[in-house]
């Protein structure tokens, strides 16, 4: 079998930075945590957890020792979580992505100013969850308004327009909107959102938000698809950007599979005389040379 590359894979700059963060904290004396998983990869999170950096769960912060340290995920939290954090007097690291981190200012700023903000990304996600924080601190008063609604397709932007239609009771020209993406959120998905949403608000503020990371991998899956027989996605399943390289293999017509680890490649890719590797942003270097040492022994 043969084995090809795509040409960008694994750590993205917010990965990279949140491990080595919290890789340097777990050599300092004291308790480590995180709020929430570091990044979604369980290789990583079990490596971190041997050296005794512990995941707190998202939304919980149990009472801990004023010599804690505890380490804000890449994906980021709201702002009310990171209050509560530092009223216990502990010692607190953000570890948000640099991309994250702007779109939760963007957020911020079109809040204050009285926006609706529409977020294009997964509901329940932890970016999500804390650029919405934002949006809900900063927002004023606004009649009944949402501050913000959460869409994952154009379908579901249709329908928060209805809603919110119907809440502004034919006030439709004096709403200011705004539109803000998930960072690991597709293109294509993107600009679906974006269209939708324009055709009702034609004066929207669309942000691009997506992170360059995430454009790059996906745009290095369509070159790999066009040279292989099937696609291997190598990354955690918690992984929005790894979960989005496994779909758009399948709508390129390759036969996918998404695996944590080399144990679960399944034995009837072996019928494959090429097959392409990608990986999330999450996924680390080892765990791809692992996958890819494997795939070669069929």
């Amino acid at each position: 079998m043969e084995v090809i590359r795509a040409r960008v894979m694994g750590f993205c700059m917010g990965v990279r930075r949140a491990v080595d963060i919290a890789w340097r904290e777990s050599s300092v004396p004291g308790a480590v945590y995180t709020l929430g998983p570091l990044i979604h990869n369980p290789a990583v999170l079990q490596s971190l957890a041997g050296r005794g950096v512990n995941c707190l769960a998202e939304n919980e912060i149990p009472t801990l020792s004023q010599n804690s340290t505890v380490i804000i995920r890449a994906h980021g939290v709201s702002p009310a979580l990171e209050a509560e954090l530092l009223r216990q007097g502990l010692r607190v690291l953000d570890a948000t992505c640099p991309h994250v981190k702007q779109s939760q200012k963007k957020a911020r700023f079109f809040a204050e100013r009285g926006y609706t903000v529409f977020l294009a990304g997964e509901k329940d996600h932890g970016e999500i969850s804390g650029i919405r924080g934002y949006i809900e601190l900063a927002a004023p008063p606004a009649g009944g308004l949402p501050p913000c609604c959460v869409v994952a397709s154009a379908e579901d932007a249709e329908s928060a327009v209805a809603e919110l239609l119907a809440l502004a009771d034919g006030a439709k020209a004096e709403l200011k909107t705004a539109l803000i993406g998930q960072t690991t959120i597709s293109k294509n998905e993107y600009d679906a959102i974006a269209g939708c949403l324009r055709c009702f608000f034609p004066a929207i503020e669309i942000q691009d938000t997506i992170c360059g990371a995430t454009a790059q991998r996906q745009e290095a899956l369509r070159e790999l698809c066009g040279k292989v027989d099937a696609v291997v996605v190598a990354g955690g399943r918690g992984s929005a950007n790894t979960r989005r390289l496994f779909s758009l293999a399948g709508e390129l017509g390759k036969p996918a599979y998404l695996v944590e680890s080399p144990q679960e490649i399944p034995s009837d890719i072996a019928v494959y005389k090429t097959v392409g590797l990608c990986a999330g942003a999450s996924t680390p270097d080892s765990l791809i040379a692992e996958i890819e040492e494997a795939l070669r022994g069929f």
